[in-house]
């Protein structure tokens, strides 16, 4: 990869191509090497120049954005960054290989292009480091008992516990928590979950979680309860905060600017926990490019919670992880595949 990273646009709105572009060149690191209106312009561009990452939309004429993803992880995967408004394609195109997802751009305040334009660099930027080799689209999970008989609506109740569990990740994280909360028990504790995503995905992709899980899963509401046997993750666009009444947690979401360059931020997640679990909370920090979530994790760790983080080798960037660990607020350093095991078995 040359000193700038070299980025590839593919969207049939003009308007968006120009205003992508317009963020992209402010910063001198990035370099926009085409903009093209569909995936055939996009082919005659990668002709001469093989761009380090490309920003895709869905939605195109010709061909549309996931069957351009699907033939460029079989022919020559390139990380691919999905700027799109629909949920349920976004998702699909996480699990083809594209490697992140950011909200169409759109008029606005300033304040929106300034976030916007920290959002989509820092987007670019953690998928210019990773590796081809793991591109690849996840293969097909096996069909469950689902196929034959559907969850039941209501689950068993449990004893209530004191232990939860705090969890944070970003870039690869989706599919990281796919492994993560398909392995967890249906009375393993009460879980939140800040995965970085735009407003209006996270929904969606809570649903996806709850197809595939024992537990159940579900985009957080103002106070919601943090219960056995459910996970709550983090609407896009909005901090959501770990919050205690008598032996009750539950989550309180607000408003408020970027924390560590994101909204939701892990390290308010994070915070919040050390100030209202403390030694009952177990952390958990995941792959994810930059350092959110690693001091949060500290002055978790500093409270005697159990904090995890996930190894190198199985993180697609070793962003976060690696910065929690350097502050010291890490227990125990774990592969993806074994973290769920270690906090059930934490939880006691």
């Amino acid at each position: 990869m040359s000193e700038q990273i070299q980025i590839l646009i593919v969207d049939d709105s003009a308007i968006v191509r120009q205003t992508l572009t317009e963020i992209l060149i402010v910063d001198p690191t990035l370099r926009v090497i085409g903009a093209a209106g569909d995936p055939y312009q996009a082919v005659e561009i990668m002709r001469n120049q093989k761009p380090d990452v490309i920003i895709l939309d869905i939605e195109m004429p010709r061909m549309d954005g996931l069957t351009f993803l699907q033939r460029i992880m079989e022919q020559h995967p390139i990380p691919v960054i999905i700027c799109s408004s629909l949920a349920a394609e976004t998702l699909k195109a996480l699990e083809y290989g594209a490697v992140d997802v950011i909200a169409k751009p759109k008029l606005g305040t300033q304040e929106f292009l300034v976030e916007s334009s920290i959002t989509l660099c820092d987007a670019v930027k953690a998928a210019a480091r990773i590796h081809p080799h793991r591109l690849a689209p996840k293969p097909e999970r096996k069909l469950s008992a689902d196929a034959v008989l559907a969850k039941a609506a209501s689950r068993p109740s449990f004893e209530t516990t004191q232990k939860i569990v705090v969890v944070g990740a970003s870039t690869g994280g989706t599919e990281a928590l796919v492994e993560f909360l398909t392995h967890m028990p249906m009375n393993a504790p009460g879980i939140v979950v800040v995965q970085h995503m735009p407003e209006h995905f996270t929904r969606s992709f809570a649903e996806r979680l709850d197809s595939l899980s024992r537990i159940s899963v579900k985009e957080a509401e103002p106070n919601d309860v943090v219960s056995p046997g459910c996970a709550l993750i983090a609407p896009g666009g909005r901090h959501t905060l770990v919050k205690r009444t008598g032996a009750r947690y539950y989550v309180e979401l607000r408003d408020g600017p970027l924390v560590s360059r994101h909204r939701p931020s892990v390290d308010v997640l994070f915070r919040s926990a050390a100030r209202y679990v403390g030694h009952n909370a177990i952390a958990v920090i995941m792959t994810g490019m930059g350092d959110d979530g690693a001091q949060g994790m500290k002055e978790l760790h500093d409270t005697g919670a159990h904090t995890f983080a996930q190894d190198e080798a199985s993180c697609v960037v070793f962003g976060m992880p690696k910065e929690a660990i350097r502050l010291g607020g890490v227990d125990q350093v774990l592969p993806l595949t074994q973290l769920a095991s270690a906090v059930i078995e934490q939880a006691g």
